[in-house]
């Protein structure tokens, strides 16, 4: 009952998670604010290094304390961000909103997912466990995609208001997070964070599978969440910023029917199968829409949405069962924390780059990046069939 419970409030909660109003344009709102590309996405990497400084003490945090505590604290952390983000009268003030939403990133990475896990564990269904993560997480797509347009008409408005009535959704995320139940699964054999940590990294330096499939993930992150990021400048060269807004939706819309129905396509296709034929058409379809660069370019990109839940589920499948019960949480934030530390500098990268060529060679540049992936999954899959025989 507690499991089943759990399960719909991290349902409500993804949604609350993503309805954020900025997300379409905050890109464009930091650059206007700050005048310079470099110094906008200067704060995701702030985000994203700060996160990754907190990503272990709150892994190993949630797993020796709880999942519910954790969750309550990321909630109050994401509430304050977006504050200071609507504050935002200085760049000081957005860099406390860029910290505060690290320290949310840090809370709910790896926790979140943990959480799901035992829930679905303490009811014999973890074997389902890629069905429910797609279809959880797929009303965080939803949200954001009905977020985004409404977003998108309302900065054509006032850039301000939008960002205020972001701070509305966070209030009721927090007393979401306050209705979950922990579900402790196993006994704590010691209190001690550095021997938790110490066994945590002892599983990556034992498995040659999960040490790939961190790598990949890291990868994909860093370099296809900067492009992700960054890409609504290049949209914004194409298109209006009242439709900037729906080519953001687009793509969530694109990507809660892809996390809805994820867990079908990975048990027809598998996991590892999906990653790389996903990974390639993404690379294909987004290139020509860079390239091209005319007004049909953000509804091409925003296709890709459609292979981007089943790949995240995927991956996340992959790597939750390389993980242990006792370090899950804790495992996940190592494998987060290196992923935010490469998009702390990637992106910092891209800013610069973008001011000194445009928003177009950036992204193209990306691109050829994202291409490393692909390789790492077929060495896995040649590491597999290996082992079988």
């Amino acid at each position: 009952m507690k499991a089943h419970k759990n399960i719909i409030l991290l349902s409500i909660f993804n949604f609350l998670l993503g309805f954020y109003l900025y997300g379409a344009i905050i890109v464009i709102y930091f650059s206007q604010l700050t005048g310079s590309y470099a110094l906008a996405m200067g704060l995701f990497s702030i985000t994203m290094i700060g996160a990754a400084a907190l990503e272990i003490p709150t892994g190993i945090y949630s797993d020796l304390i709880g999942r519910r505590k954790t969750v309550i604290l990321g909630s109050f952390a994401i509430l304050l961000s977006s504050i200071f983000y609507a504050w935002g009268f200085s760049y000081a003030v957005l860099i406390i909103g860029a910290l505060f939403e690290a320290l949310s990133r840090a809370f709910f990475s790896g926790n979140n997912d943990a959480l799901l896990y035992d829930s679905l564990a303490a009811s014999g269904k973890e074997k389902d466990y890629d069905e429910y993560l797609g279809k959880v997480s797929s009303t965080e797509q939803a949200a954001l995609a009905v977020s985004a347009v409404l977003g998108g008409i309302i900065a054509a408005i006032s850039m301000k208001l939008v960002v205020w009535l972001a701070v509305i959704p966070n209030i009721f995320l927090v007393v979401i997070a306050f209705q979950l139940v922990d579900i402790r699964r196993y006994k704590i054999e010691s209190g001690n964070i550095f021997n938790h940590l110490k066994e945590a990294l002892l599983v990556f330096k034992k498995s040659y599978k999960l040490r790939l499939l961190s790598l990949a993930s890291i990868i994909e992150f860093a370099f296809g969440e900067t492009g992700f990021t960054f890409n609504p400048v290049f949209i914004n060269s194409l298109w209006p910023l009242w439709a900037v807004g729906i080519s953001r939706a687009l793509s969530f819309a694109g990507g809660s029917i892809s996390f809805f129905f994820a867990g079908k396509i990975i048990k027809k296709f598998k996991a590892l199968p999906t990653l790389f034929a996903n990974s390639l058409i993404s690379r294909i379809i987004t290139s020509l829409a860079i390239l091209i660069a005319n007004v049909f370019s953000p509804a091409l990109m925003s296709m890709t949405s459609l292979l981007y839940g089943s790949s995240e589920v995927a991956s996340n499948t992959l790597l939750q069962k390389e993980f242990t019960d006792k370090q899950r949480a804790t495992l996940s934030s190592i494998n987060s924390l290196l992923g935010s530390l490469a998009f702390g500098i990637i992106s910092v990268l891209v800013g610069l780059i973008a001011d000194k060529l445009n928003p177009r060679s950036t992204l193209l540049i990306l691109q050829i990046f994202l291409l490393i992936p692909m390789f790492i999954y077929w060495r896995i899959f040649k590491h597999d069939k290996k082992d079988i025989h």
